[in-house]
C-alpha cells in the first residue's frame, strides 16, 4: 500500500491526479480517485500502472465524469 500511495502522490504532482482517498462505506471501505485524462485509454494506462493493479491485489473501475460545478 505504501507503493500505491507513492504512485498516487506522483499522479498528483504531475497534474493527472486530482484527488484520492478512502470512502468509509458501512458495507466495506474502498478507495475513490479522480484523475484528469484525455480519454478512457489514457485513464486506463494510469490505473493499470498502479502497483496494486500490477501486483494483482487491486483494481479500478473507470467512469467518465462531466464537471458542471467546481470551486475556483
Amino acid at each position: 500500500m505504501g507503493r500505491h500511495a507513492e504512485y498516487l502522490t506522483t499522479l498528483l504532482k504531475d497534474g493527472s491526479g486530482v484527488a484520492f482517498g478512502p470512502v468509509f462505506d458501512p458495507a466495506g471501505v474502498f478507495g475513490l480517485g479522480i484523475i484528469e485524462a484525455a480519454d478512457e485509454s489514457e485513464a486506463r494506462a494510469l490505473t493499470d500502472a498502479d502497483p496494486v493493479v500490477v501486483a494483482g491485489i487491486g483494481r479500478y473501475e473507470i467512469f467518465p465524469m462531466r464537471l458542471s460545478i467546481t470551486r475556483k
